[in-house]
């Protein structure tokens, strides 16, 4: 009989597991490795496309688990190349673009942008930010309009079947699928002892509560997140640093809690 999976995390990358500016994981890269030792999975949690993700999955050393891509939106499965469909993608494009011209020139999406401009945007290398464009399922962008007129907009995008879920720093478009949705999947196929998620964002709040842990990695970039479900009782914690060194202390500390190392 094969022994029961001890441990799956789930981690967002950006703020999270990399740098929100450097884009940097390696100071987490101890917590890793001492995850590999004792055959816990890792699955990376993302807005990312699939190309990006694969590609730093394979500089981790976790491209035998799937990942969460484009915000739950899709799934990169073991050792699989990125899916180049990107019928849902044009759709998406398609329907951001019948919104009134007065709501539409608020949102600029990373279709609106040349990877140029993307890359002055976020700190990305141009050929990164080629990588950020080559989207499958999901519209990332900046909203530059009121409050007011956000509301109209995503009730227009509403009507189109589109969601919208904020992450640490573009909201992101989408037809649905989010990261708890594919988390609860995966805990069901994997079936471990126990799950942990780390992340920084809006977006992460549904996936830290599906776990039977979570921990908030703080970002000094956006405002603290609100009181999470299960935080009183400690199954969620936060940090006091950011970023992948706080990953890092945070994933040994757990480890060492509950006697996994």
């Amino acid at each position: 009989m094969t022994a029961a999976l001890p441990l799956l995390v789930f981690s967002d990358l950006d703020g999270t597991l990399i740098d929100h500016h450097t884009y940097d994981w390696t100071p987490a890269g101890p917590a890793i490795n001492a995850l590999k030792e004792i055959g816990a999975g890792v699955i990376l949690a993302s807005s990312k496309t699939a190309v990006e993700v694969d590609i730093l999955r394979t500089e981790m050393g976790l491209s035998g688990w799937p990942a969460i891509v484009e915000n739950g939106a899709g799934l990169l499965d073991a050792h699989a190349a990125p899916d180049s469909i990107l019928d849902q993608y044009m759709r998406l494009r398609g329907a951001l673009d019948a919104v009134p011209d007065a709501l539409r020139s608020s949102f600029v999406g990373f279709g609106d942008m040349s990877a140029a401009e993307l890359s002055a945007a976020t700190g990305l290398s141009t050929k990164g930010a080629d990588q950020a464009k080559q989207r499958a399922y999901s519209e990332p962008g900046t909203w530059y309009g009121t409050q007011e007129e956000k509301e109209a907009f995503l009730s227009e995008l509403e009507e189109q079947g589109i969601v919208a879920q904020q992450g640490g720093r573009f909201l992101t478009l989408s037809f649905g699928g989010t990261k708890a949705d594919r988390v609860r999947a995966l805990q069901m196929e994997f079936a471990p002892k126990t799950t942990i998620a780390l992340g920084d964002a809006p977006n992460d709040i549904s996936m830290l509560e599906a776990c039977d842990y979570g921990v908030v990695i703080a970002n000094p970039a956006r405002a603290p997140l609100p009181t999470l479900e299960g935080e009183d009782s400690g199954r969620i914690k936060r940090t006091s640093g950011a970023g992948p060194a706080a990953w890092n202390e945070a994933m040994l500390d757990f480890l060492a809690r509950h006697n996994l190392t």
